[in-house]
């Protein structure tokens, strides 16, 4: 049977990719270590800006669709229905392509750094790709950058895997896939640097810097010469600054503050709700129809809202009440206000819907979306009542996203130059510096941890910034516990006992019931002067030696509580115990050792 074009054509990709690969492995016999990471996180770059590309311009092919399909057929707000379709099409792949499995948010890169040794699965190279292209591509109100970073640091991992790499490569290029992907997304390369170490890195080094910028500078290079600039987010206009309006930025800052909780807090309710739902198609059903008749009232609603954006800032606000109710009103200012108001907080809810519905796409760009839209708000508010007629609603607009993305993902300095590097200049770096620390400072103190991460972090299952807890709770402690464990019962003599003394170096011994839970541990230093006396040997049961353990370690315990107990008990060993019954001893010893070892290991270099 003749071979076809397409089977022909994957051949010939396989072929060129085993070559590649084969080439690759020969250059890194050829020159030193530092070289080939020099090398790896150029095309590590080059991976990520490919995977934004396809992303932002099939989304950007979607969005335009959907407003030709608007004029063409003449049906207003028929756009409504295309994240119904794409969300629909995201729980199909998820069931049918990849077994029904998706995880979703930045926070599995973390966890990947402080549980899985910087692994992440290989089909994350693909399937945020795939997934977050029908889900948001289609209009769901949700950004493209969290699978863009997850798709990034997988481009990073993998290559790391694949060349045998060892673990401070492998989370370097994890984190240089990151950086690469926010770089193009944005065309900003020294925010894709600072967001791979505000928020992936816990521990780096000056020399670490260097993979890192190589691979954001070459992600967005990729990013400037492919892409074309209407996809990507940027303004090349901004106003001067006025140092007379520092109070209110101040007061925006505060506000940003208070609106980034009541996001995160809105958000995790939402995908809470969502989450204890069983059957995926009428949850996503349910879902993406309430989703429909949000965007059906706020049509800036639909999918990750740059080009709102980019209206608010560009001083033509009335346009954003085109296609919608209240198009008749676009000259009334009040009308708009409230209007953009609303808006900005149905946003929390319409993501929330996308993602918690079974749909796939992340945070970042709704951070964005609010915090342009409270920053619009609150200057247009204070030009209207008459505060203050001369501000700059451009510059507030501007300054509001960085407000919510510092205050969402804990990210101040990602924040400031991001918006910095976005607008073209730096004209207004004091504002951004005033917005984002405040707006950080106060959702530090509500929510201590970012809040897609939170859950996590309240597990104990990703780094934190307590430099001991992170190295605590990346040790697998499972693989310590002692279970080869000579034990005895209630009933058993003393005679008994000491024959189980005799063939084993234990300084404790469990005392088990017939279900082998614990009843109790001997300790020998307390009863070596009984058993070295024949007559107490004889007139002593073992009932009278048991003692109750000072502390118990459950099995599913991190190794940063484990060292609490140990503390609070003044012991070095003790019992663990799993679903009840009795596992096997601990040793504090351990725990240190395997803890000197980790540090040394994940200290990037």
């Amino acid at each position: 049977m003749p071979e076809t074009k397409g089977k022909k054509f994957t051949r010939f990709i396989t072929k060129a990719f085993r070559r590649l690969e084969r080439l690759l492995f020969l250059v890194k016999s050829l020159i030193s270590p530092r070289q080939f990471i020099y090398l790896s996180c150029v095309l590590v770059g080059i991976s990520s800006a490919l995977a934004v590309i396809v992303l932002k311009t099939f989304a950007h092919w979607v969005y335009k669709f959907a407003q030709y399909i608007d004029g063409f057929l003449h049906l207003p707000y028929s756009n409504s229905a295309f994240p119904i379709i794409g969300i629909l099409l995201t729980i199909f792949i998820v069931k049918k392509v990849l077994d029904g499995e998706l995880h979703k948010g930045t926070a599995q890169i973390m966890n990947a750094v402080a549980r899985k040794n910087g692994i992440l699965p290989r089909k994350q190279m693909y399937s945020q790709i795939i997934t977050s292209s029908f889900t948001v591509g289609m209009g769901g109100s949700a950004g493209l950058e969290s699978p863009i970073t997850i798709t990034g640091a997988a481009f990073g991992s993998n290559f790391a895997q694949n060349y045998r790499l060892s673990y401070k490569d492998r989370t370097l290029l994890l984190a240089c896939g990151v950086a690469a992907g926010i770089a193009a997304a944005f065309n900003a390369p020294i925010a894709g640097v600072l967001f791979a170490i505000e928020v992936v890195l816990v521990e780096i080094s000056i020399t670490a810097f260097i993979p890192i910028m190589i691979s954001a500078a070459t992600g967005a290079l990729v990013s400037a010469i492919v892409l074309n600039e209407d996809i990507l987010l940027n303004f090349k206009q901004g106003e001067v600054f006025d140092y007379h309006n520092i109070p209110y930025y101040i007061l925006l800052g505060i506000l940003s503050g208070f609106v980034s909780i009541n996001y995160a807090r809105t958000f995790r309710s939402i995908e809470k709700w969502f989450h204890k739902r069983k059957s995926s198609y009428k949850k996503g059903l349910f879902g993406a129809f309430l989703l429909a008749v949000l965007i059906f009232f706020f049509p800036t609603l639909f999918g990750e809202g740059y080009e709102s954006i980019k209206i608010l800032a560009n001083n033509n606000p009335e346009r954003i009440l085109e296609n919608t109710l209240l198009s008749g009103f676009k000259d009334n200012r009040w009308v708009l206000l409230v209007f953009v108001g609303i808006t900005m907080l149905a946003k929390v809810y319409a993501t929330g819907l996308t993602l918690g519905s079974g749909g796939n796409g992340g945070n970042f760009a709704p951070s964005l979306f609010v915090g342009s839209y409270l920053g619009f708000v609150f200057a247009k508010f204070l030009n209207l009542v008459g505060i203050d007629r001369d501000i700059s609603v451009s510059n507030f607009t501007l300054v509001g996203m960085a407000g919510i993305l510092s205050g969402l993902f804990h990210a101040p300095l990602t924040s400031i130059f991001l918006i910095a590097e976005i607008t073209g200049g730096y004209n207004l770096m004091v504002p951004l510096m005033i917005v984002s620390s405040i707006s950080f400072a106060i959702t530090k103190r509500f929510e201590s941890h970012a809040f897609d991460i939170k859950d996590l972090a309240d597990k104990g299952e990703v780094f934190t910034d307590n430099r001991d807890k992170n190295m605590l709770n990346s040790i697998e402690v499972s693989k310590l516990i002692t279970t080869d464990i000579k034990s005895i019962r209630e009933s058993n003599s003393l005679e008994e006992l000491i024959e189980v003394l005799k063939t084993t170096s234990q300084i404790l011994i469990p005392v088990l019931d017939e279900n082998q839970q614990l009843i109790g541990i001997i300790r020998l230093n307390e009863i070596r002067p009984i058993i070295l006396s024949p007559f107490q040997v004889k007139h002593t049961s073992v009932k009278e030696i048991i003692r109750p353990p000072k502390e118990i370690i459950l099995y599913d315990e991190t190794a940063d509580t484990m060292m609490d107990k140990f503390e609070n008990s003044q012991t070095t060993l003790l019992p663990v115990l799993k679903e009840g019954k009795f596992l096997g001893f601990i040793s504090k010893y351990h725990i240190l050792e395997e803890y000197r070892k980790k540090l040394i290991s994940m200290t990037i270099e």
